[in-house]
């Protein structure tokens, strides 16, 4: 069993960054200079992934644009001298195949992944989540694809949250296998504490076997009157084996305003040639809001 299919859903409407996602997808708002969504396809790339389905809707075609070739600028770059500028942008457009399927009303995670069904086909596949960035050594897609070929079944990536904070994702219960894998018996989508089976949240990384379009085509609207991918897959759960695998590495939160805040300061962090000046802007900074005395 060989995984070399993604997912990615960007059709989203990015409401919480208004009025920067008025005209402009969220998926493309950047970390420094590299747009979101650039991050989310290299991770898959690194993961070995070849081909990749973007599920996008109205106003997004700047993220299939992102991944072309774009003729003016790399000419420009040449003519001017800056090849290795112009390089930067050709090594986007040749880093995997990129296909696009846009979905037509806003349904869903569980309907967005339904409708990459005709591209997909019958091969496990991984989806990943447009604003969700983790930064790990081993890609997470891949510490999930080297699970779900193991155990020849389907995976989601989890984390341990905060009580205070399982609102806020699909949560799994199970029976834990060891420090890491659990076998899911149930999933339950943005719960209350006292709901939830446990603290592990799925925050937006999955394998996935093909049978999955089968229970998301008898999925019916959930929470917020959504097919949710967290229905599909408890059901999936029930007569096939599901694990959560709890993987190494620092997810944030990109389409939270405070995660993508920390995001950006993160990853300017890790680039050497901004890194000092980074440091001196933060301390500047909050010695003038009083925080550095």
């Amino acid at each position: 069993m060989k995984i070399r299919k993604a997912v990615i859903p960007c059709a989203g409407l990015g409401t919480r960054f208004l009025p920067a996602t008025k005209a402009t997808p969220k998926e493309m708002l950047p970390i420094v200079d590299v747009p979101m969504i650039q991050y989310i396809v290299e991770e898959a790339v690194a993961s070995g992934i070849q081909d990749i389905v973007i599920i996008t809707g109205r106003n997004k075609d700047s993220i299939v644009d992102h991944f072309d070739y774009s003729f003016e600028i790399e000419s420009t770059l040449d003519k001017k001298g800056n090849s290795e500028l112009a390089d930067v942008s050709r090594r986007i457009a040749k880093l995997c195949n990129i296909m696009t399927i846009r979905q037509k009303n806003p349904m869903g995670l569980g309907h967005a992944v339904l409708c990459a069904e005709p591209i997909i086909g019958n091969e496990p596949f991984a989806v990943l989540l447009g604003d969700d960035l983790i930064d790990a050594k081993v890609p997470c897609t891949r510490q999930l694809i080297d699970i779900a070929e193991r155990e020849k079944a389907s995976v989601v990536g989890v984390m341990e949250v905060a009580e205070s904070e399982v609102s806020k994702y699909g949560i799994i219960g199970g029976d834990k296998i060891d420090d890491r894998l659990t076998r899911v018996r149930t999933m339950v989508e943005k719960p209350s504490a006292t709901e939830a089976p446990s603290r592990l949240a799925v925050p937006g990384r999955y394998v996935l076997m093909p049978s999955i379009f089968d229970e998301l085509r008898k999925t019916k609207p959930g929470k917020g009157g959504e097919i949710q991918l967290t229905d599909g897959l408890k059901s999936l759960a029930e007569h096939e084996k599901l694990f959560a695998y709890a993987f190494e590495g620092i997810r944030y939160d990109t389409g939270d305003r405070m995660g993508y805040l920390d995001a950006t300061m993160a990853f300017a962090l890790k680039r050497p040639e901004l890194a000092a000046g980074v440091r001196a802007l933060m301390e500047k900074h909050l010695k003038a809001s009083g925080g550095i005395r």
